[in-house]
């Protein structure tokens, strides 16, 4: 025990120099030295005195904890499941639009709105993408993150609520106007995706990467949960309107989670703590007197030119039949053993999900070829495109004049695995590539024409998809 002139002092580095019996003076003349993790985070004076921040965010900044039970890792996947299952929950959706809402049956109309309702789908979709995409190159959108995914979140649920009464309704006697509601909540829908999406991918970017990737295999586990959802709700529905019920109101919980989870974040300590230094690192930045340097857009593009493309061309095949080709070949062989209402589900929605989810997951294991010569079997794809329209794809109201050359369900169903392996492998190869084809400063502006020559793919694989209807019905006799 010490009396109250007894003290301990230090010099600068930590060597005792005084013991013992001094005079209160001499004490506070020496240079007391802090707890050492405190001068060793080289944190500025005025955060070392506590002037901007409060004790619990200075605990934060100093001791970095951990993701006790991976929360918010979970947190991040179940977002980035949330934020394709708008896209998946309609284009899954196709035989409820198709084969009852506006079939003949129903309205007892003739009208084309089946026939091209998911090439008119993915355009509604992806127009609000592509420009939001292109955009978001060359303009940083700004805006507080919780006003964003809030607004985005519930706009989404009101909309999903509307299909959800519209599929209560009698639409019988108005199948146009069904249509075009239905057309123009997918527009907004989208709209509010893109924020969404936006948001999700800036919250996890304050996180090491593998949060990033969390938000990436949960959006690559969407499109499975989605073809599941739809399948098991047709098992347990006496009939196609009972089955969309339920697999509507399925997404409005995934959705509604979504956002009680999003709100849990900032209660954990871990989100917390790269929070705080991401805003710490925004300001110091801030506060310096550097010039920004102009990014030069030509340039990059032209040198990740080889990987946009090969990104582009995988995207453009994938979407040209998946879903607007694929979903519409029906069954050749009855004993075959999936039942004719889970065909499609079977074959394209879920066969194509859970593959494209594989073929992903395989290029953290082995990356072949190696970017010089992606472009072959990439381009080797386009033959997948004659294959399935030689398959029995069938629309209700036009006769197909091209013959069906591949009768045998087998068969397509493995050349079906091999498009959804394909198209999941070669897509996150191009996507891994082009910013590794430009200097490191400028990789994050090389990813974002990664992502819009992705966008730019699925859009015009989309439009195309509208030649197919006319091929079928103009060749052959």
């Amino acid at each position: 025990m010490f009396s109250r002139g007894d003290y301990l002092l230090e010099d600068k580095n930590g060597v005792v120099v005084q013991k013992g019996e001094t005079s209160e003076k001499t004490a506070l003349q020496q240079p007391v030295k802090l707890q050492p993790s405190w001068e060793e985070a080289n944190l500025p004076e005025e955060e070392l005195n506590f002037q901007k921040m409060s004790m619990d965010e200075a605990s934060l900044q100093l001791n970095a904890p951990k993701d006790r039970y991976q929360l918010v890792y979970w947190i991040f996947l179940l977002h980035g499941i949330g934020v394709l299952t708008p896209w998946n929950m309609f284009i899954t959706a196709n035989d409820y639009f198709t084969t009852y809402k506006l079939s003949y049956d129903y309205t007892g109309q003739n009208t084309t709105y089946s026939d091209t309702f998911l090439q008119n789908l993915g355009f509604a979709s992806q127009v609000p993408n592509l420009a939001f995409n292109w955009l978001n190159i060359f303009v940083v959108l700004g805006g507080n993150l919780t006003t964003r995914i809030v607004w985005s979140i519930w706009v989404e649920v009101i909309i999903f609520l509307f299909t959800i009464i519209l599929a209560m309704m009698d639409t019988s006697g108005w199948p146009g106007t069904f249509f075009w509601l239905t057309m123009c909540s997918v527009v907004l829908l989208n709209m509010m995706n893109g924020v969404y999406q936006n948001t999700i991918f800036g919250m996890a970017a304050k996180l090491p990467p593998k949060y990033t990737g969390a938000v990436i295999l949960g959006s690559n586990i969407s499109g499975t949960f989605t073809a599941i959802v739809s399948v098991i709700s047709k098992l347990v529905s006496s009939n196609q309107r009972m089955a969309a019920i339920y697999y509507f109101i399925t997404a409005l919980l995934v959705l509604l989670v979504c956002f009680d989870t999003y709100f849990a974040l900032p209660l954990n300590r871990f989100y917390r703590h790269h929070e705080l230094k991401e805003k710490r690192d925004a300001e110091l930045r801030k506060g310096k007197d550097t010039k920004t340097e102009k990014t030069p857009y030509l340039l990059v593009f032209k040198q990740a030119y080889p990987q946009l493309l090969n990104i582009f061309m995988v995207f453009f095949v994938t979407l040209s039949l998946f879903p607007a080709v694929q979903a519409r070949i029906l069954k050749s062989d009855d004993n075959f053993f999936v039942p004719d209402n889970l065909y499609s589900d079977v074959t394209c929605f879920l066969t194509f999900n859970i593959c494209a989810m594989l073929g992903s997951f395989f290029t953290k294991y082995f990356t072949w070829p190696k970017p010089k010569y992606l472009w072959i079997p990439v381009t080797l794809r386009f033959l997948y495109i004659p294959f399935y329209l030689l398959c029995n794809y069938n629309l209700k109201q036009t006769q197909r004049t091209l013959p069906v050359y591949i009768t045998n369900d087998w068969l397509y169903w493995f050349v079906a695995i091999t498009m959804g392996l394909t198209s999941g492998y070669f897509s996150s190869l191009g996507m891994m590539y082009a910013p590794g084809t430009v200097e490191q400063r400028y990789a994050s502006t090389a990813g974002m024409f990664g992502g819009a020559a992705l966008i730019t793919g699925i859009f015009c694989g989309i439009c195309s998809a509208y030649l197919w209807p006319l091929v079928i019905t103009h060749i052959g006799v």
